[in-house]
């Protein structure tokens, strides 16, 4: 009897919102590609997309052979637990559907697994084919895919084969907060889609920014520091107080290759920028990539390095040394001449990532922003001590990611990715 392997995989980009599913199915004894389908389902959930990627790879499997056993695997927790008859299906939306998928196989021929999101990139591909195919005004055409050819050991048996993992560069030197140099050195100076509600269990793999527990769609924040500006290589202090600088050549640059990475994800949702200069200038080179509109929020602008503002370190240690002794050692201090301290940019961007978590729930949302407010909302993620900032490096450009979830907790999913910009 042959035994098939049928790995599907569904997307919303607004749950609800622009939906699409994927569906390949695979010779368990060989790994070939037997079959692939996709299709644009309009707007639709997450989950309800996943469904229907079920159903088509199971059809799909069945036209090929309807007395082979078939093996799924999905990286939804929550259709492999219903499906294997361990979880109540209460959504109306879903019940038809789980009764369609239940009717393609006899129930003895058919068994679910579970695997990570970083596994099931074949049919994560062909979802988001879909989805752009459906954004374009068309379908899906197998002849026009490159999901297989994209998604690393497809050809290979699946038992035993591996996907390839990105890593993100490591940090070189600790830098101090903000987009001031510090005294051990400046900061120097993306996995599939990360989609808005997804049902795993574990870790997403160190590229990603999407993966979930079974407690509804996470609010995601893709954090993206903006591009250089003049005042940058120069490595000077650059807050909300100064001169309000524009990006330069190079930050335009770089703004287009961030931009280009975040498209080909298709995943983000909304886009929320500071108002300076930079940040908005970055924001607005993704937004037209994305076919999205800029929301300005105050709260994540840069901190007020006050009478420091557009010095280097060097000058800074020079003029104002007690200023800059007390500074360093306690995030209660302000700059020389009433700027703002890290204490106080601590509590604003706490504000703010409530107030953003409350008006983008379960969706993902690209922030743009600085160095002091990224680096903020990474510490109050992971509970780390506010000297936590003086040890972490930021590059311009560079993509991280925070998942919220329902029970008030929140996962660290990307810190520092600058591999689109190589």
């Amino acid at each position: 009897m042959r035994e098939f392997i049928v790995e599907a995989d569904g997307g919303s980009r607004g749950n609800p919102g622009p939906a699409g599913y994927g569906a390949v199915v695979i010779d368990a004894a060989t790994g070939e590609t037997l079959a692939e389908r996709a299709e644009y389902i309009g707007i639709a959930t997450n989950n309800v997309a996943e469904y229907r990627g079920l159903v088509a790879g199971l059809r799909a499997a069945h036209e090929l052979d309807p007395a082979a056993r078939v093996r799924v695997r999905m990286d939804s927790k929550l259709v492999v637990e219903q499906m294997s008859g361990r979880w109540k299906i209460k959504h109306p939306d879903m019940k038809p559907l789980a009764a369609e998928a239940a009717r393609v196989f006899p129930p003895d021929r058919i068994t679910y697994e579970w695997m990570p999101r970083e596994q099931n990139k074949h049919a994560d591909r062909l979802a988001n084919e879909a989805m752009d195919a459906g954004r374009r005004g068309e379908q899906w055409s197998p002849s026009a895919s490159t999901a297989e050819l994209l998604t690393p050991g497809s050809a290979a048996p699946l038992q035993g084969r591996e996907e390839l993992r990105d890593r993100p560069p490591q940090p070189r030197t600790p830098t101090t907060p903000g987009s001031a140099p510090s005294p051990r050195g400046e900061a120097t100076k993306s996995e599939d889609d990360a989609r808005a509600a997804r049902n795993v269990a574990t870790p997403a793999p160190s590229t990603g920014w999407g993966a979930t527990p079974d407690m509804g769609a996470p609010t995601t924040f893709v954090l993206l520091r903006h591009g250089e500006t003049p005042l940058t290589p120069q490595k000077r202090f650059s807050g909300s107080g100064g001169t309000n600088p524009s990006l330069s050549d190079v930050g335009r640059e770089q703004a287009e290759r961030v931009a280009a990475a975040l498209a080909a994800r298709g995943t983000v949702q909304a886009i929320v920028a500071s108002p300076l200069t930079r940040t908005r200038q970055t924001a607005a080179v993704a937004a037209a990539r994305l076919g999205l509109d800029v929301a300005i929020e105050d709260g994540l602008r840069e901190t007020d390095f006050g009478a420091w503002e557009g010095l280097t370190f060097a000058e800074v240690q020079e003029r104002y040394p007690e200023d800059l002794k007390t500074w360093l050692a306690s995030p209660k201090a302000e700059p020389t001449g009433g700027g703002e301290s890290f204490t106080a940019t601590a509590r604003r961007i706490a504000t703010t990532r409530d107030k953003l978590i409350a008006s983008y729930a379960g969706r993902t949302v690209l922030l743009v922003s600085h160095v002091t407010p990224i680096k903020s909302l990474v510490r109050l993620a992971i509970g780390a001590p506010p000297e936590s900032l003086y040890r972490m490096e930021l590059s311009a450009a560079s993509l991280s990611a925070v998942a919220y979830y329902a029970d008030g907790n929140a996962s660290l999913r990307l810190f520092n990715d600058t591999s689109h910009l190589r």
